[in-house]
């Protein structure tokens, strides 16, 4: 790349900055859970919903001194017998694919009882009840981690080895991807022969707005699945859920559109990079930039709308200066490549991925792919 076109690139109208997918309102009323529904479906937009540990967060954050408040968690058991409950993975974003099973020979059954959790033997899936106590798998995307699987020795249910993988790494091991990780397979290879949970599960848990999100935050001394007459959420003062029910009156939270839904489009026409870039400065203001994971969030969310396997970002390498950046000026310091660092090459820019773990890819800046534009309405 010219040293010229590289200063063109930098010149963006605007920045995008940090932005959250919803935006939690505390009410210091007491209304049981239907009520709390509908009050907020009236004023905001839902009971709030938690997609992962940043969401959960801010919603702690914004509590008031409370013994308990309502989330749009809700159990519906019925699903089950309707057919509906569905195999979910336990990291937050990552959507489970029938077409990548690897389950064992009539599995699943529900041989025993309701089995609603999934531990693994040599790569394949028997389905089991969630309180059987076994050996774990951890995935681990910290960047100060030089390890990225580790296999727990200790012995421990479904829920307890998903909340240990939480609070010392990132998650229980989830997805394809990460199962037909080479580190993974020679982390797992001693171990073949024995049972080991992995990321997978169901329940008759859902969100009030109809998201499938699949993060759960369950304070396990308090927390009774199997406890059919408390079927609604509560989050509690140190941010651990309990489920209560649902006739009981308690303060809540909803949550609203956050105003940064009105900063990103997506444009589902087929362009290449440059195009792309040049569409969304004529037509509103940048190539989309991700410099943290809450903006890696709301993009990976309008690229499951995409029609095309990926989504161009504004991210472009130059052969001169010999690194990757962002075209609205930000260095690239966050970062959620496919792989560790990408390969040098010239003619290259940056790709999400539209399902999986929506990574980055670089791709042939000729390739035609829908993009994400950065409208920065109160910028411009």
């Amino acid at each position: 790349m010219q040293w010229s076109l590289f200063l063109l690139l930098l010149m963006g109208q605007c920045s995008f900055f940090m932005c959250h997918l919803h935006e939690y309102h505390f009410v210091n009323q007491t209304k049981n859970w239907t009520e709390a529904q509908q009050y907020c479906r009236e004023h905001h937009t839902d009971l709030a919903t938690v997609s992962d540990m940043t969401d959960m967060e801010r919603l702690r954050d914004s509590a008031q001194n409370q013994d308990g408040a309502w989330i749009g968690l809700y159990s519906d058991p019925e699903r089950n017998e309707r057919g509906m409950w569905h195999w979910q993975w336990s990291l937050p974003g990552l959507e489970f694919n029938d077409s990548e099973s690897r389950w064992h020979e009539e599995e699943p059954n529900d041989l025993y009882s309701l089995e609603k959790c999934v531990r693994m033997e040599i790569h394949k899936w028997l389905d089991v009840p969630c309180l059987e106590n076994r050996k774990f798998m951890c995935y681990d995307e910290r960047k100060q981690s030089n390890k990225r699987f580790h296999l727990i020795e200790e012995e421990m249910s479904w829920p307890q080895a998903q909340s240990y993988c939480r609070e010392h790494h990132t998650d229980l091991v989830s997805g394809d991807q990460q199962l037909e990780d080479n580190k993974f397979k020679r982390e797992y290879k001693s171990n073949e022969y024995e049972y080991v949970w992995i990321g997978l599960f169901r329940d008759s848990w859902r969100w009030s707005d109809g998201s499938n999100h699949s993060f759960r935050y369950w304070d396990l001394e308090l927390f009774r699945d199997e406890d059919s007459s408390k079927k609604c959420a509560v989050t509690l003062l140190d941010g651990k859920w309990s489920s209560d029910e649902c006739n009981k009156t308690k303060p809540f939270f909803c949550y609203g559109v956050s105003s940064m839904a009105d900063k990103m489009i997506l444009i589902k026409e087929n362009m290449t990079w440059d195009d792309a870039l040049k569409y969304c400065r004529m037509n509103h203001c940048d190539l989309v930039s991700i410099t943290n994971p809450d903006e890696q969030r709301w993009v990976q969310e309008k690229a499951k709308k995409a029609n095309s396997p990926y989504v161009w970002l504004g991210l472009r390498y130059t052969c001169t200066l010999g690194f990757w950046f962002w075209v609205n000026e930000e260095m690239v310091t966050y970062k959620n490549w496919v792989t560790d660092v990408p390969a040098d090459d010239c003619d290259m820019s940056g790709a999400m991925d539209r399902g999986g773990e929506h990574k980055w890819f670089k791709k042939n800046d000729n390739e035609k792919f829908n993009f994400i534009c950065s409208t920065c309405q109160s910028l411009c």
